[in-house]
């Protein structure tokens, strides 16, 4: 018996155990089963289900598209807001017991340097973000139901793919754990980091992570890494890799064109060589998983493009940690319109504002239709 139900494209609930819920359509009792219990109808096509279930078309500007935020968003006191919805309190109550400890303790009461671990922090955004869809799903049930896409920033891309229908709940926060406790094991191998840098027009990106390899060379680091990790907007890039090579990136800012730069809170060069380690890990899991094809458009990090069925799901995820997130490009896949035409409004569900900042330099007329569903006041914390 599956584990936890999703809503696919429109909010169908059970109305025996769950009316007010996005996710739960089955028992709280089917909860307490492997975090690989599941059994699913097989996939109909559209064009096989009844008249009455197809999904009527709508106009651009009636439609909703969902932004799920990535780590680095947390902050404790996060989802303090939402403890009245029940299907939150069970999301966390799941997570316990796959986890193997209190992760809603941990957001709400940190310390804050806990819940900043990368294996602490993914599982903690990845729950928060769906804990915020559940608030807007009773604040602005419309939203929810005419969803048509849907994006996520690393971590995030595990979220907006439960909503979309791919991955089940439980199974989903399993993979997310064993991903986050294999980049943290990573990133413990190799003193490294990430940069942020917002770059003057001069810049050359690439060209300057090759001169802080070469740098790094000639301080005796084998094969140094230093690469783009993270393309945000127009002159906005996260660099990561050795932390020499980083180091170099700052002291020469000037002479690189780099307008602004500020290291990052994380422990390790996500998106780079340096995650090679964790691949297998999430490997063995993904294969495990029933996985299907999203039911809404999910947008991939590695190239933007929109999943297309099960292994390219897989597929994508495992790139996904050694290849950089190509935010920008996946912002321009999916607002693409031709002139005149209308943006949908966008939702960024979880913690934080850093992708709504992104859609404001990337699309200004897209930003006009945003808005952040939060998961709780920072001040709380």
């Amino acid at each position: 018996m599956s584990l936890v139900r999703v809503l696919r494209r429109r909010a169908v609930f059970c109305a025996a155990c769950c009316k007010s819920s996005v996710f739960y359509c089955k028992k709280l009792s089917t909860l307490e089963q492997s975090p690989f219990s599941s059994e699913r109808p097989p996939e109909r096509r559209d064009e096989d289900k009844p008249e009455e279930q197809r999904r009527p078309r709508r106009t651009p500007g009636s439609v909703s598209v969902l932004l799920f935020p990535g780590q680095g968003s947390q902050f404790v006191g996060m989802n303090r807001a939402l403890l009245g919805y029940s299907a939150v309190r069970k999301m966390f109550s799941v997570a316990q017991k796959v986890l193997g400890y209190d992760l809603l303790d941990l957001t709400l009461n940190g310390p804050e340097e806990e819940l900043r671990k990368t294996v602490h922090c993914q599982p903690a955004v990845f729950i928060s973000s769906l804990a915020a869809v559940e608030k807007l799903n009773d604040d602005n049930p419309e939203a929810v139901e005419s969803c048509v896409a849907a994006a996520g920033f690393s971590v995030g891309e595990f979220a907006a793919l439960v909503f979309s229908g791919a991955m089940e709940f439980a199974e989903a926060l399993f993979a997310v754990k064993v991903r986050a406790e294999a980049m943290q094991k990573a990133s413990d191998q190799t003193r490294s980091g990430m940069l942020s840098v917002i770059g003057r027009k001069q810049a050359n990106y690439k060209h300057a992570c090759l001169q802080a390899r070469e740098h790094c060379l000639s301080l005796g680091i084998q094969n140094p890494v230093c690469s783009i990790a993270n393309y945000l907007f127009p002159d906005g890039r996260v660099i990561a890799g050795h932390q020499e090579a980083l180091d170099f990136l700052q002291k020469n800012s000037r002479q690189l064109y780099f307008a602004r730069t500020r290291q990052l809170p994380v422990s390790g060069a996500f998106h780079t060589a340096l995650m090679e380690p964790a691949v297998e890990p999430l490997r063995d899991v993904l294969q495990q998983l029933d996985v299907r094809k999203p039911e809404i458009a999910v947008h991939s990090n590695v190239d933007g493009k929109r999943y297309m069925h099960d292994k390219h799901v897989k597929r994508q995820l495992l790139k996904q940690l050694v290849s950089p997130v190509k935010w920008e490009q996946t912002l321009h896949e999916i607002y693409e319109r031709t002139q005149g035409q209308g943006f949908p409004h966008t939702y960024e569900v979880g913690p934080g504002r850093q992708l709504g900042t992104t859609l404001q330099k990337c699309n200004m007329k897209a930003y006009k239709k945003y808005t952040h569903v939060d998961v709780g006041d920072p001040q709380d914390g």
